[in-house]
């Protein structure tokens, strides 16, 4: 390959790359082009893409932005990355490692450290997106303001149910004298 095809090449991936904050890595050997078209579809439909890529292209193209990535690149690479979170990324790598078991993942990397291997994505899969840790920190916050609703309005429904069953005993007993006098 020419130097200026690497180049051409090298700026493609540069922009492919740009904005992304996590990856994962799989090794593509061993893939058929009918589960590789399975694979990408189902990464698609997740916002996120597939590049099967040479190790030394990937590295420069991807530069100084992922600083230390470049450990999992050992042999044939096929780079996974989007817009969604590393969760994300891991959580459909180990659904299609279930689905092939020949699937070799290398791990995933984000936020400057490295995940390797199948021990280190499960281990990233479990790990809450950004919109469930949103939801956990919502769920954080509003829950004593729940609680001290909750305290504040059940002695108030208490009391108020009592004094409804005390009026409803009431009227049945006012109907049930004014019948009971015309017969008399």
């Amino acid at each position: 390959m020419s130097k200026r095809l690497k180049g051409l090449i090298e700026k493609e991936l540069t922009g492919k790359f740009q904005g992304i904050e996590s990856l994962g890595v799989i090794n593509p050997r061993g893939i058929d082009a009918n589960r590789n078209n399975q694979i990408r579809r189902k990464l698609h439909e997740k916002g996120l893409r597939m590049t099967v890529v040479k190790n030394t292209l990937a590295k420069r193209s991807i530069g100084g932005k992922l600083t230390g990535f470049d450990s999992l690149l050992d042999g044939p690479s096929a780079l996974v990355y989007g817009e969604a979170s590393a969760s994300v990324i891991a959580r459909l790598l180990l659904d299609e490692k279930k689905a092939d078991e020949k699937l070799e993942l290398r791990g995933v990397f984000f936020d400057g450290e490295v995940y390797a291997g199948d021990a280190g994505v499960e281990r990233v899969s479990k790990l809450p997106t950004r919109e469930e840790a949103i939801a956990n920190i919502l769920g954080a916050i509003l829950g004593p303001g729940r609680k001290l609703a909750g305290a504040i309005k059940g002695p108030g429904g208490k009391l108020g149910a009592i004094l409804k069953t005390i009026e409803e005993k009431a009227k049945e007993k006012e109907g049930a004298a004014p019948e009971a006098a015309p017969a008399a």
